[in-house]
């Protein structure tokens, strides 16, 4: 079966009465953990962002002290966990600035934890991936932010 357009399902839902929409809308949260995420942050949480991302960063130092660092492996596997985690929040907030905040953030916390360094070499992989996936997002920036930020990225590189 082959999927409808976003134009047509677009199309669809305005020729539908309002009762019909919401019916499918929690149809639709029913099937998946990341669109009830969605919807709910949507619904509660997106008039309140800077409240939102200091939730999220709160969670991100939490997870980063649970870190079990005896094994680079196990290590790893928590950074990704915790990666994937950063950049689903930042795909629903659907901010860049927000999610340069967010990933600001992980390298903060990433760099504070000991873990990037020269001896595991994944590990270090990881941690330069996103910094230069920040240097990215920053370039796309109004001129005021990409200066503020690029003074954050800088302290936490230099340090």
């Amino acid at each position: 079966m082959k999927a409808a357009t976003v134009y047509d399902i677009k199309e669809a839902l305005q020729a539908l009465a309002p009762a019909q929409v919401t019916e499918l809308c929690l149809r639709l949260v029913k099937f998946k953990k990341e669109n009830k995420e969605l919807v709910s942050y949507l619904l509660f949480d997106a008039h309140q962002l800077q409240a939102y991302l200091a939730g999220i960063k709160a969670e991100m130092e939490t997870e980063f002290a649970g870190i079990n660092s005896s094994q680079v492996y196990f290590a790893k596997k928590s950074l990704r966990r915790i990666l994937r985690n950063t950049n689903k929040q930042s795909r629903y907030i659907a901010d860049k600035a927000a999610e340069v905040e967010l990933l600001l953030a992980y390298c903060q916390n990433l760099k504070a934890s000991g873990l990037a360094t020269k001896k595991a070499p994944v590990i270090e992989k990881i941690y330069l991936g996103q910094i230069s996936k920040i240097k990215k997002l920053i370039g796309s920036l109004h001129e005021d932010l990409q200066y503020d930020y690029l003074r954050l990225l800088d302290k936490i590189t230099a340090s």
